[in-house]
């Protein structure tokens, strides 16, 4: 019996990218067609394929076969029905009666923001290219954002541009934050979705203040929160640095709350304050085909879904200074009220080109669980793939599944840091997780650019009865970077059920 392949879909006016899963287990030789109203338009390896110059507003008849060896039909799926989506209005920020100024000096926001909410679900805001300088700006429901070719969103990197503050939530509390570069939807943790049906895509680029503005809002944080601070007295080293209470009011670059059904596509994202992207009570969240860059920028973090399910993300390079990737669920007690786990999470052809690598952890105290990676290069990395949390974090990991990746070591640990706050009355528990056929190259990449070596895998527990690291399996492992035996290659401790089957070295 043949395999069904279960494909989704993006649609614009002219294209239709249409991507899947893995299957586990898979030959050493094939390949995908893809077929559109009978006919093979393109092969890959890969699980995501786009069809391009399509007609507007016009059904295709699309199929994907999985080939052997090109003989033998393993797997196929259905027959999918697709229209391309109607041409839209362009919005044309810099046309009457908007007028921004893609200068690079002159201040556009009133004026973009216009554009933003004269914007219906027939419309799209558009960029030409140049430089346009703002501050924060918000989105609404059922609408599109388009940067051309050289249009760059810049954000200022000054901190009263981002005011008013927002309800967010930063390192698993939800707090004040200020408000990011672009926001969509208002956090509640006890509401639905708010925001619906966002497309931002294009060739540009949407930027913000990186480290200067990063830096000036933890200085007046530091003095606002001077009193608080103080109180704190030996529990302040609870914290990862002395720059973590100040720092989390910090603005993402784009920050996703209680939304549904967005899209985003094609651009460069970088040097937000924190995080890049970050949703939080969200769901259905796709991004493909980005570049995220934050070198330098302390907490730089790329993609990070935050109690939120159903967010994919696949075709993308990181440049990182924290985590290209942190999937996360809340922090001790609030998180584990809050009860939201993250779930039915996607990660596949991405690249870490310098970053932490693809984490799970260290905020899980809502759970996550059901998160699937494939075909990703995260070998220039510090930490590889990881999945941690303190013990006084509460929660779970399970249901993690690997296959067919390259990265610079696995991690399955307790960690001390960014331990602040009431203990939940439980540990974590991390289990069945299962890694296939990866190369590990058991060397990191560390921050400043020198390589070091290091375990290339750890699976450490909790020191608790009951909560050790449990049902993980390990298959066809290749050891690339280094020649000791398999003894010095693992380190383990508080695990039970650990599965390891074909281990090799070069």
């Amino acid at each position: 019996m043949k395999e069904m392949i279960t494909t989704q879909k993006i649609v614009s006016s002219e294209s239709v990218t249409l991507f899947w899963d893995k299957s586990e287990n898979l030959p050493e030789h094939f390949i995908y067609q893809i077929f559109c109203d009978g006919e093979i338009v393109g092969t890959t390896t890969k699980t995501h394929y786009t069809v391009n110059d399509l007609q507007a507003d016009t059904e295709y008849q699309m199929e994907i076969r999985f080939l052997i060896e090109e003989e033998e039909i393993c797997a196929y799926s259905d027959s999918i029905m697709v229209k391309t989506a109607k041409v839209k209005r362009l919005i044309d920020i810099t046309k009457a009666p908007y007028f921004a100024a893609g200068d690079g000096q002159t201040m556009n926001t009133q004026a973009i923001q216009r554009a933003i909410d004269d914007c219906g679900r027939t419309d799209v805001v558009y960029f030409p290219a140049g430089i346009f300088l703002t501050g924060a700006l918000r989105l609404h429901s059922d609408m599109e954002l388009y940067l051309a070719a050289g249009a760059v969103l810049q954000g200022t990197d000054n901190p009263e541009d981002y005011l008013p503050r927002i309800r967010s939530r930063f390192e698993g509390t939800e707090m004040e934050c200020y408000s990011s570069l672009l926001n969509l939807g208002e956090l509640d943790h006890d509401g639905g979705f708010n925001c619906c049906n966002v497309v931002i895509r294009g060739r540009g680029t949407i930027a913000s203040g990186g480290v200067t503005l990063a830096k000036r809002i933890i200085v007046s944080e530091r003095e606002r929160l001077k009193e608080y601070l103080t109180s704190l007295g030996d529990k302040i080293n609870e914290c990862e640095t002395k720059d973590t209470i100040p720092g989390r009011v910090r603005p993402r670059l784009i920050n996703i709350s209680n939304s549904q059904n967005i899209v985003i596509s094609g651009l460069t994202l970088k040097n937000a304050a924190s995080w890049n992207v970050h949703m939080i009570y969200s769901d259905n969240i796709l991004t493909n085909n980005c570049t995220f860059y934050s070198e330098g920028v302390w907490n730089g973090d790329g993609w990070d879904p935050d109690s939120s399910t159903n967010c994919t993300i696949f075709g993308c390079t990181f440049y990182t200074e924290d985590d290209c990737i942190a999937i996360k669920s809340g922090k001790n007690p609030e998180g584990n009220a809050i009860n939201k786990p993250s779930r039915h999470i996607r990660i596949f052809d991405c690249k870490c080109a310098f970053g932490h690598g693809i984490i799970i952890g260290s905020e899980i105290s809502g759970g996550i669980e059901d998160v699937k990676i494939w075909d990703c290069d995260v070998k220039s990395s510090l930490c590889g793939i990881e999945i941690k949390g303190t013990k006084k974090r509460g929660g779970y990991v399970r249901k993690i599944r690997v296959l067919d990746c390259r990265t610079s070591k696995i991690m399955l640990h307790s960690v001390s840091y960014n331990d602040d706050g009431i203990a939940a009355e439980t540990p974590p528990v991390f289990s069945d997780c299962y890694f296939e056929n990866i190369e590990i190259g058991g060397e990191v990449l560390n921050p400043d650019r020198t390589w070091s070596q290091d375990a290339a895998i750890v699976v450490h527990g909790f020191d608790v009865p009951g909560y050790e690291a449990r049902d993980i399996s390990f298959r066809n492992i290749l050891f690339s970077g280094r020649q000791e035996g398999m003894e010095q290659q693992f380190s383990m401790k508080y695990c039970e059920n650990i599965t390891v089957d074909v281990i090799r070295c070069l």
